[in-house]
């Protein structure tokens, strides 16, 4: 049988497992931020096809939900 040899120091695991986490994080947010671009450009494009935006779909008198 092959002799391993002993595991790697704890530090050195724990900086390997922060630094994924700080990789996902990065990847995550990079991710979101597409995402939200992509979406302001369609509401961009929407408005410019419906010619004028949310102002002329709502009624003056309708009462809006509070979003949190």
């Amino acid at each position: 049988m092959i002799e391993e040899g002993p595991p790697a120091p704890k530090v050195l695991r724990m900086v390997y497992f922060v630094g994924a986490g700080f990789l996902c994080t990065f990847a995550i947010n990079k991710w979101r931020e597409m995402e939200k671009k992509s979406n302001l450009k369609q509401q961009e494009k929407n408005q410019q096809a419906d010619g004028g935006g949310l102002l002329h779909q709502i009624p003056a008198d309708s009462v809006q939900k509070a979003m949190k």
